[in-house]
């Protein structure tokens, strides 16, 4: 194993020795009491199985088989998440075939954060995150199940299920995914027609045309976003089939991975022999091998606040640091768009999940010895997912890359160091996407322009006013704030000056975005400015430097000046009122900081 990897794994056990250790006493508490719905009265038993067939009746019953809960994030909206209408239909006819029973347990809200991008809804995206969790909870509470399936792939999407699935760590937790869209437009395309409308020289019907042509059909967005990282990061945990992720929602493989899955998930109860609860699959072995892998591929900056917040549903305490010092050891072994010109199809294509774990294996950077919903050691997801004859079979994966533009082995990675980087100075500490951004942009020292939401930096760049070299402030924009949205908007707006040839750069207390491009952005900054962070005494002009080369963010003015400032005020009541947001004060109210994950569900 890599010393380093090593290392951060010892401190991550060291520091987690409490929360893990209770964690752990409550998980075997729960597996002690058998099949759950043993413990209800007759009445609940009627309840939870009333609308059942005669024949899974008699099964519920006789507590002899196994009962698989359904969690599904299905709408009709999300491209990514509409596959899932038949996947129900799909299990329940595969548990069936198994002699066991699976019943739809319950929905939760899947949002998309394509849709609410620069609009108030996506001030309510990463709360989203914590009410799936609760709503997963809810579905799971009837008692009623052995196992549970997940259904799910977007950005807050799958960490509020896994968020729920390790507090019900003594049951079997399978996730499945149902796959990306296929590749439409190239990404070069896209972009460039973006910013031509950022610039006003493209028509909306123009950059209307680009989007749909781009997102054109039922599947993950193709980018290396949020939802890509995800499932690349719930596979390289154990937590879906191996070679699973990628696996396009129409190939006939789709559905007999979602059919493996469902069987996979009745043979692993408590009630047979080979009993795989996920307190015993996730551990902080397997945390790292997620932030390994986030970093091996340049993956989304969410991920800095999401895997945070689910290790901590597992009794593991992760920070940034972490990160930080796993990034200087492990490199940079993919080029998928925002990072290159590939999308996730073409990863799948070069070598994809199976060749990526062969290179870190190789490598000492991942724990090899970990369990899996499959069995034991990382090894089985160094093999790709074939159809024969119905039935789905693992081949070993291929040893070279079928194409070094896209991904590399671990002797010849893109960069030294992984794609996110830790920055600290007198702001606080905040977190940058490194891995599309050119060496040359990598430092800047400019005079600061700040502003108190994004629309009014958008104006301030198509106006003209901003033609000079600058960091662009935007505050305000936290979790206790209004609910960190993503700011994506800006990137093409960003772009434009930094095409000019101006020194330009981020500096933000809210989320940037997994799509996150060559602009530097120093985002996810705490403290933010509502909680006193020092970003709330910035004015325009004064000088700050942003280096991600050494790590540092900082303000070029003088503690005496400093200590003399007010700190900014701002109104945010426009931020809490409307599209639901006045629903989500408590949220507003408990929320973490960024570092621990940005949550409102835990009491510390």
């Amino acid at each position: 194993m890599n010393p380093i990897v090593t290392e951060v794994t010892n401190n991550i056990v060291e520091r987690s020795k409490k929360l893990r250790t209770k964690y752990l006493e409550d998980m075997k508490k729960a597996q002690e009491k058998g099949p759950h719905r043993g413990v209800l009265s007759c009445g609940n038993l009627a309840h939870g199985f009333a609308a059942c067939n005669p024949q899974d009746k008699q099964k519920l019953t006789l507590m002899e088989e196994a009962n698989i809960g359904i969690v599904s994030s299905y709408n009709d909206m999300l491209s990514a998440h509409q596959p899932y209408e038949d996947y129900p239909r799909i299990i329940r006819e595969a548990v069936t075939e198994m002699g066991s029973v699976a019943q739809f347990a319950g929905g939760v809200p899947a949002m998309c954060d394509g849709v609410t991008q620069g609009q108030d809804g996506m001030e309510l995206s990463l709360f989203s995150r914590d009410n799936i969790a609760q709503g997963a909870a809810i579905a799971l509470s009837h008692n009623m199940f052995d196992a549970a399936l997940f259904l799910g792939i977007c950005d807050k999407i799958v960490p509020g299920l896994l968020i729920s699935a390790l507090r019900f760590g003594q049951l079997p937790c399978l996730f499945v995914p149902a796959g990306p869209m296929k590749s439409g437009i190239t990404n070069a395309q896209k972009a460039a027609v973006r910013q031509r409308f950022a610039k006003g020289e493209a028509s909306r019907e123009e950059l209307l045309e680009a989007e749909s042509a781009s997102y054109h059909s039922a599947g993950t967005c193709t980018f290396y976003g949020t939802a890509n990282s995800n499932q690349l990061l719930v596979e390289i945990m154990g937590l879906q089939l191996p070679g699973s992720s990628f696996v396009s929602p129409d190939d006939p493989l789709r559905e007999a991975l979602t059919r493996h899955t469902a069987q996979l998930a009745a043979k692993t109860t408590a009630l047979g022999r080979d009993y795989r609860p996920i307190y015993e699959v996730i551990d902080e072995r397997s945390i790292v091998n997620s932030i390994v892998g986030l970093l091996a591929t340049g993956g989304s900056t969410n991920h800095t606040m999401h895997i945070v917040a689910y290790a901590r549903a597992a009794g593991i305490v992760v920070t940034w640091d972490d990160f930080s010092e796993l990034s200087k050891a492990v490199p940079l072994l993919t080029r998928i768009y925002p990072n290159g010109q590939a999308d996730i199809n073409h990863f799948h294509a070069a070598g994809g999940m199976a060749f990526l774990v062969k290179q870190l294996i190789k490598g000492g950077l991942v724990h090899e010895d970990v369990n899996t919903i499959v069995g034991k050691g990382l090894s089985h997801y160094a093999k790709e997912p074939f159809l024969d004859g119905g039935n789905v079979v693992w081949k070993e994966g291929t040893d070279v890359s079928l194409d070094a533009d896209v991904v590399r082995p671990i002797e010849n990675p893109f960069s030294k160091e992984g794609g996110l980087s830790l920055l600290k100075g007198n702001l606080g500490r905040s977190v940058i996407k490194v891995s599309a951004v050119k060496e040359e942009s990598r430092i800047i020292e400019a005079p600061a322009v700040v502003f108190h939401n994004q629309n009014d930096l958008a104006k301030a760049i198509s106006s003209g006013e901003l033609e000079r070299d600058c960091v662009a402030v935007v505050r305000f924009q936290g979790p206790k704030a209004i609910g960190m949205p993503e700011l994506h908007k800006l990137t093409p707006y960003l772009g434009n000056l930094q095409d000019k040839g101006f020194k330009v750069a981020l500096v933000t207390d809210g989320r940037m975005s997994g799509a996150s491009g060559k602009v530097p952005a120093a985002i996810h900054l705490t403290p933010e400015a509502l909680a006193g962070g020092l970003i709330g005494k910035i004015k325009d002009g004064d000088l700050m430097r942003l280096d991600a080369v050494t790590g540092t963010l900082s303000l070029l003015v003088s503690d005496d000046e400093l200590a003399g400032r007010e700190a900014a005020t701002h109104d945010l009541s426009e931020s809490h009122q409307g599209m639901g947001r006045e629903l989500f004060y408590a949220q507003r109210t408990l929320v973490s900081g960024a570092e621990q994950g940005a949550c409102s569900l835990f009491a510390e």
